[in-house]
């Protein structure tokens, strides 16, 4: 500023110096030279003089970023210095507002500083932690700090530094982002020797866009043929063998911040088809025999127990009914007279009244005892 205000008065005293000179003694008269002549002299001295009237306003010096991208939860600070010039002799008024993305609605002010004073005009939750980074911005930096960011705090930003009669003002885009999450790894499928094998990698949180990369930490590096997907955080690996194993590990990122995770890729050998084809066949042929067999034995089981219930009932209509002998041997004891058996000598007794009898006994095969 001290640098344009003496090149002002040096130009405001060339010009006065050289007009005086030509008033007073005979100098190029104007009507001598051609009209364009006589043009661009007038024009070059206008100009000039215009020039040496222009004095120096406010104006914001910040030259940082005018887009922010940050992380939730990070401090941060939105540039805003300024200067002022001697002309600028009106009282200082300072302006932090959220400008509002609707052109037809007014922006919000959040903070202000005038007359010396700090005010708050924003949102209470939204002011937490929002001030001015210098103690007295009158001393040429105006600029806003936040403590911890949240997701309310993202917006354009504008600081209008007002010193009547300069003016000028800048605008801060920021953008306040999610950090990454640690992600998680995992195989999808088999790790056979000879299948695909497919490497996953996943972060549940995160502002987008979110980018995946694979790498091997140790056996070498990644399979050429491998093809790696950084959206969507696959590694696929084509034909799977045993050099390919190893620690592998997956870096997700966003603009700020990244994560990362690891796993170990193993190569498994597939078992002998033959020998698994072989065992199935024979497996499956056991299982038909025991089937066939336990239902062998219940067709047995059910045919014995009904042969055995016929076999009961022939033998019952079989058996004789038994004879009626007791009633001849009490009418033979009666008459007095015993009977003995054919080919033995038969004896008579005569009846006796002090003889007594037992009583017969009944036999299942042969009736009742004679």
């Amino acid at each position: 500023m001290l640098i344009i205000s003496h090149t002002v008065t040096f130009s405001r005293a060339l010009f006065t110096s050289i007009f005086h000179r030509c008033m007073k003694r005979p100098c190029v008269r104007l009507t001598s030279l051609s009209p364009l002549s006589s043009f661009m002299i007038l024009t070059a001295l206008a100009v000039l003089f215009l020039k040496a009237n222009v004095t120096a306003s406010m104006k914001v010096t910040s030259s940082g970023p005018q887009t922010l991208q940050m992380a939730q939860g990070e401090p941060v600070t939105l540039d805003c210095t300024y200067t002022s010039s001697q002309a600028d002799t009106g009282e200082l008024d300072i302006e932090w507002s959220v400008v509002s993305p609707d052109t037809t609605k007014k922006d919000q002010m959040i903070i202000s500083y005038t007359g010396g004073r700090r005010y708050n005009h924003g949102d209470p939750d939204l002011m937490k932690g929002v001030d001015f980074t210098a103690t007295d911005p009158s001393q040429g930096d105006a600029s806003l700090s936040i403590a911890s960011l949240t997701a309310s705090h993202d917006g354009t930003y504008q600081c209008k530094v007002k010193k009547t009669p300069g003016v000028d003002s800048r605008k801060i885009s920021l953008i306040v982002m999610v950090r990454p999450s640690v992600p998680k790894c995992w195989v999808d499928g088999v790790e056979a020797v000879g299948e695909p094998a497919s490497l996953r990698c996943r972060s549940d949180q995160g502002s987008a866009p979110l980018q995946y990369s694979w790498r091997r930490e140790s056996g070498g590096s990644i399979p050429p043929d491998a093809i790696q997907n950084s959206l969507t955080g696959e590694l696929l690996i084509s034909n799977h063998s045993v050099s390919q194993s190893g620690v592998y590990s997956c870096e997700v990122s966003n603009a700020v911040g990244k994560e990362s995770c690891r796993l170990n890729l193993q190569a498994v050998k597939p078992p002998n088809r033959a020998g698994v084809i072989t065992g199935t066949v024979v497996g499956c042929l056991l299982l038909i025999m025991i089937i066939l067999i336990i239902i062998w034995l219940l067709i047995f089981r059910c045919n014995w127990n009904r042969h055995e219930k016929e076999f009961s009932n022939d033998i019952r209509e079989d058996v004789p009914a038994p004879e009626s002998r007791p009633t001849s041997r009490i009418s033979s004891f009666r008459s007095g007279v015993a009977y003995s058996q054919v080919g033995q000598t038969q004896n008579e007794h005569p009846p006796s009244t002090n003889t007594s009898y037992s009583t017969a006994k009944y036999d299942s095969r042969f009736g009742y005892a004679v």
